[in-house]
């Protein structure tokens, strides 16, 4: 069912991740389905189960990033994309990361290899609407800090007293918030950009 277009992980080890949503659902239906197309293709894996999925949390899947990040994994499987990803923004960053780092992402329900031609090409028209939303996030921050300017709020931190010369503000303020959604992304936890404005 699931082997048309899927890659040859053979001789290679995979990590297969599943999650729930709410506390009154089970894994074992994602468990049952990833392992069996693991043992069937004979791929050696590790299993990742995400017992504490709250909105801002999920530690087992920050610690599987890890390993995916220092080459411990060559692909990852997931039952669906949204048992990884919470929004379109958050599974093109990690996707195209791992892509970058020779990472495999699979997808058995949805049919997706981003490592195919196919899964490819529908991975650079998923960027391209992030890029349009990353755009439009950017414009919203902007018309934010306008108005807070516009209002008399005073933006970024209160000069101290080593502020002797008058420092570079260009693109300072948008440069931090992006940091600190580094920061917290980092962390597992996701939020828009206009909510770091300083």
């Amino acid at each position: 069912m699931y082997e048309n277009s899927l890659p040859n992980f053979l001789d290679m080890k995979i990590a297969l991740y599943f999650r729930i949503s709410t506390s009154n659902q089970s894994n074992d239906t994602q468990k049952a389905i990833l392992v069996d197309y693991a043992q069937r293709n004979g791929y050696e894996y590790d299993l990742y189960e995400e017992v504490e999925s709250s909105r801002k949390t999920r530690p087992v899947k920050q610690q599987l990033l890890a390993k995916l990040r220092s080459g411990e994994y060559s692909g990852v499987y997931v039952y669906k994309l949204d048992r990884w990803a919470r929004s379109s923004t958050e599974l093109i960053l990690e996707v195209t990361e791992l892509y970058n780092k020779g990472v495999g992402f699979v997808s058995l329900s949805d049919q997706l290899d981003f490592s195919s031609a196919t899964g490819r090409l529908l991975f650079q028209l998923l960027s391209c609407f992030a890029e349009f939303e990353r755009s439009l996030i950017s414009d919203r921050t902007k018309a934010a800090l306008q108005r807070k300017k516009e209002t008399g709020v005073q933006l970024g931190r209160k000069p101290g007293s080593k502020d002797s010369k008058k420092r570079e503000t260009k693109n300072y303020k948008i440069r931090e918030m992006r940091k600190r959604k580094a920061i917290d992304e980092a962390k597992g936890v996701f939020k828009p950009l206009e909510e770091y404005i300083l």
